[in-house]
């Protein structure tokens, strides 16, 4: 259905801040007219937007949106649950309960103002059908590995060929199941170098180059992950997947923290591209050089990695990290970050159909955030007010192709009520197992 937005003020990573214009989408889901007063057409409804600040939608890179069962919970403890005893595990999740918990984290992540996300975890069936009840675009994969789950929760790497079926497995079934969705699209996703084998990424590789996908993993999240290669493989993580053939324009990693300069400019000149997910970094206290990384020729891209879906505290956590890192530096700044947010995410990542802008043309995938909060005025610089002081509340409307997913705050096609309710009843039951 086609829309009339009157009166936003339209921020856009190329073009920048245009205030007091009209946007118009047509019933293909694009963006057909963007100018002042522009004339309404007969039959559809005109919006005032009073003014507002009008979005690209975000372009969330690296989720796992189950995970959303362990936060606060899981930053005082350690880096990663899957590394935790004494947590829910995901080999304990039914398919049901996983469902449960992924919609919650599609909730979020949805009225927090991603349009596109990327999701992998098991039981990966019931993400793709989260994400498809919401409508949003996402890009989702089977988590891949190897090691065994429960040894590793005690900090053992213990092989484990039948697991690396059953994930496998799973992997492809949702490929095949999902190809030619108009939103949905897959991935493949190996856990980890330290929770995969070699046999596993070079299986992975052979994957992806005869399907033309991408691979999405994480790499030197820990210390403890680059131990474990340099034990195992006589190499840097980053050195093991170069040695793969992995380390690509289309691979797609996750943390990118514990690397070495020649990790930095090796990652660097493949043009690979880091999901940076500076809220879950800083939370056990690491930062990724991620200017380094940029410098060198990587490509950025932002996410949330299921600790908060907040994208504005994403970008704001992107530019403190980054500094703090490399020194009082001024060089990086909000109209860049707020890219890495939009339009870096949806270039460095194939296959979903967004193009992180709103231009004539573009798919009509777009925020809207309120006019009348406080914390988004005075409006002198839009990058820098959206960046320094935004966050998810305040997004009150979302668009995706040109259907209004999330209204006044509430998500159009799912009850949210109900959500929450089953979610909390589903982690309650998982945390009193936890705890014995």
């Amino acid at each position: 259905m086609a829309s009339h937005l009157r009166n936003i003020t339209l921020l856009d990573p190329d073009s920048g801040m245009t205030r007091g214009v009209d946007l118009v989408t047509d019933t293909q889901g694009r963006i057909a007219r963007i100018g002042p007063d522009l004339p309404p057409a007969p039959g559809v409804p005109v919006i005032d937007a009073q003014g507002a600040l009008c979005l690209p939608g975000f372009v969330n890179s690296h989720n796992h949106s189950p995970l959303m069962i362990v936060r606060g919970m899981i930053e005082d403890i350690s880096f990663a649950p899957a590394y935790t005893p004494g947590v829910p595990q995901g080999h304990w999740l039914s398919d049901e309960e996983t469902l449960a918990l992924a919609r919650l984290g599609v909730m979020e992540m949805l009225c927090a103002g991603a349009t596109t996300i990327v999701d992998y975890y098991r039981c990966p069936e019931a993400l793709a059908q989260a994400a498809a009840e919401f409508g949003l675009r996402a890009q989702v994969g089977g988590r891949v590995m190897d090691m065994d789950s429960a040894a590793l929760a005690e900090g053992r790497f213990a092989r484990d060929d039948a697991l690396g079926e059953a994930t496998l497995g799973a992997a492809l079934a949702l490929r095949d199941k999902w190809a030619g969705h108009a939103r949905i699209s897959t991935i493949l996703a190996p856990h980890a170098p330290d929770s995969c084998s070699r046999e596993m990424f070079a299986q992975m590789r052979d994957l992806a180059l005869a399907s033309d996908t991408q691979v999405h993993t994480h790499l030197s999240q820990s210390q403890m992950e680059v131990d474990q290669i340099r034990a195992r493989e006589g190499m840097t993580p980053t050195e093991f997947l170069d040695d793969l053939g992995l380390l690509t324009p289309d691979l797609i990693a996750a943390h990118c923290i514990f690397m070495t300069d020649s990790d930095v400019a090796r990652f660097g000149a493949a043009r690979a591209v880091v999901a940076h997910a500076p809220i879950g970094n800083a939370s056990f206290g690491a930062a990724a050089p991620i200017k380094a990384l940029a410098e060198a020729g990587a490509r950025i891209t932002l996410c949330t990695d299921t600790k908060s879906a907040d994208m504005f505290e994403a970008m704001r956590m992107a530019l403190a990290s980054a500094r703090l890192r490399a020194g009082l530096c001024f060089d990086l700044d909000a109209a860049q970050v707020f890219r890495w947010a939009t339009a870096g995410g949806a270039e460095a990542l194939r296959g979903h159909g967004a193009t992180g802008r709103l231009r004539v043309g573009d798919p009509a995938d777009l925020i809207l955030l309120d006019p009348l909060a406080a914390n988004l005025r005075p409006v002198i610089d839009g990058p820098g007010i959206v960046v320094h002081s935004g966050n998810a509340a305040n997004v009150t409307d979302v668009m995706v192709a040109g259907d209004w997913l999330v209204r006044d705050r509430r998500p159009t096609r799912v009850e949210a009520s109900a959500v929450v309710a089953e979610a909390q009843h589903v982690a309650e039951g998982l945390w009193r197992r936890a705890r014995g």
